[in-house]
């Protein structure tokens, strides 16, 4: 049984050769929810939840230059349009994008409503056309043409609970390579601005609940943190910007696709593309804590090499080899 509700779904093509005018073929009507296109959309959405690289913000406050924004609010708040008029007008839109960009590229654009356990929202895939091969009834070698779903480049989603409820990240997008995903930025009216502070810090949260959920402790736990901290602090000296796929096998060679899934969640909802701060990965190497009446940093690996040793039975946390200067000023007290 599926977990996706298809509220309304619909097919229409942009036709565009890189380089060369845009043009659209609209669909008459949207088409009814069977098994095959509940195995589409399923896919689709399993695939884009999947997808490495994504870009994630909210609809810009320019709504005279965007036209999605007002396109939403008609067809999901005021309900001045139905579904079959705002994928007209969508597709409208694309179509300007998509003729300013160069090397956009056409292909049947799905555009469904959808909603489940998570969320409910609009959907918006570009699929292009592959040929397979078949065989026919006569036993004969035939050449098949078919959607390319596997090979998913251009897609967004627009979350609208978190639309509606004025959050900061209800749209999404796959970056993909150059260019080409700045057009269909620009057609989601996504303001995507990212702050390098925050994005590090969901960055450091990541490797830190992965560590946890893969029960990565002592020593190991102390190697992962330390590769990611001087990958991650190099970039930053050097003005590299982060791949989450990079980011993966530097720090976690043995299993990155593990570790890709992991940053790569839609919870997490780190953008790619961004200079790390260095001064967000200190938590990597450096541990702190404070009390009404203390405060504590200490690098992680003191607790194996026994500099700083923490007795949960009696509670206690004892500093070990204090220098001369510390023992001098307590001693003073």
């Amino acid at each position: 049984m599926s977990l996706n509700t298809i509220e309304h779904l619909i097919i229409h093509q942009l036709h565009k050769e890189p380089n060369g005018p845009a043009r659209v073929a609209l669909g008459s009507a949207p088409l009814a929810v069977n098994s095959a296109s509940q195995r589409l959309v399923d896919h689709l959405c399993e695939l884009y939840g999947t997808r490495n690289g994504k870009g994630f913000g909210k609809f810009d406050l320019d709504d005279e230059s965007f036209a999605m924004p007002k396109l939403i609010n008609s067809f999901a708040q005021a309900q001045s349009i139905d579904f079959l008029t705002l994928s007209q007008q969508m597709m409208a839109e694309l179509q300007t994008r998509a003729e300013a960009e160069p090397l956009a590229s056409g292909g049947y654009v799905l555009i469904a409503q959808v909603s489940n356990a998570a969320m409910q929202f609009i959907f918006i895939a570009i699929i292009s056309e592959v040929i397979g091969t078949a065989i026919s009834d006569e036993m004969g070698v035939v050449d098949s043409i078919h959607l390319d779903m596997d090979h998913l480049r251009v897609a967004g989603r627009i979350d609208l609970g978190g639309w509606k409820s004025g959050g900061e990240r209800y749209v999404s997008f796959l970056r993909g390579r150059g260019d080409v995903a700045g057009y269909f930025k620009a057609f989601l009216g996504c303001n995507d601005v990212k702050t390098p502070l925050k994005e590090t810090q969901k960055l450091v949260k990541g490797l830190e609940a992965f560590a946890n959920e893969q029960a990565i402790a002592g020593n190991e736990r102390d190697e992962l943190f330390q590769r990611a901290h001087s990958y991650l602090d190099a970039l930053g000296d050097g003005q590299g910007e982060v791949d989450l796929a990079t980011v993966a096998e530097q720090v976690f060679p043995s299993s990155p696709a593990q570790l890709q899934t992991a940053l790569q969640s839609d919870e997490l909802g780190i953008n790619d593309g961004f200079v790390p701060d260095r001064r967000a990965i200190k938590p990597l190497m450096r541990f702190k804590a404070n009390g009404p009446q203390w405060k504590l940093e200490f690098d992680r690996a003191s607790l194996r090499s026994g500099a700083v040793i923490y007795d949960k039975y009696s509670d206690t946390l004892v500093l070990s080899n204090i220098p001369d200067e510390l023992k001098k000023a307590l001693l003073e007290q």
